[in-house]
């Protein structure tokens, strides 16, 4: 039997695309988003997550930013059962995608791609 009929490429590819696709959380977790605004001012916004993965945060910003932007998210995640205590968790990312979002309160729905570094520190005191 030929190899190219068990390894038919088309069926190769879509799972590699489909072990590719991530595991996305939607999540309504209060977050503050400091960075560069479009006009090049420094900003800091309190909002809520929409979701989060490993590789990306997504939320609703009233600030301007672009495409490119790098912007500090600052999670109080809460204790759970599976969690001792509250942490506070640092991440940095760059915006990847920007759309304005007249359906909500926020003016711009962002996506921003996350990078590996992060900071996570035990809550103790007030949360943001």
């Amino acid at each position: 039997m030929s190899t190219s009929i068990l390894f038919d490429k088309s069926s190769v590819q879509s799972a590699t695309k489909f072990a590719n696709k991530e595991r996305s959380f939607e999540l309504s977790i209060p977050a503050l988003v400091s960075g560069i605004d479009a006009l090049g001012s420094e900003f800091k916004e309190y909002t809520e997550l929409a979701s989060i993965s490993s590789q990306e945060a997504v939320f609703r910003l009233d600030s301007g930013v672009t495409i490119g932007s790098i912007l500090k998210l600052f999670l109080d995640v809460p204790k759970t059962v599976l969690l001792e205590s509250d942490l506070k968790l640092e991440i940095t990312g760059r915006v990847t995608f920007v759309k304005a979002d007249q359906s909500s309160e926020k003016k711009q729905l962002i996506s921003l791609r996350l990078e590996k570094k992060y900071k996570i520190n035990s809550l103790q005191a007030k949360r943001i």
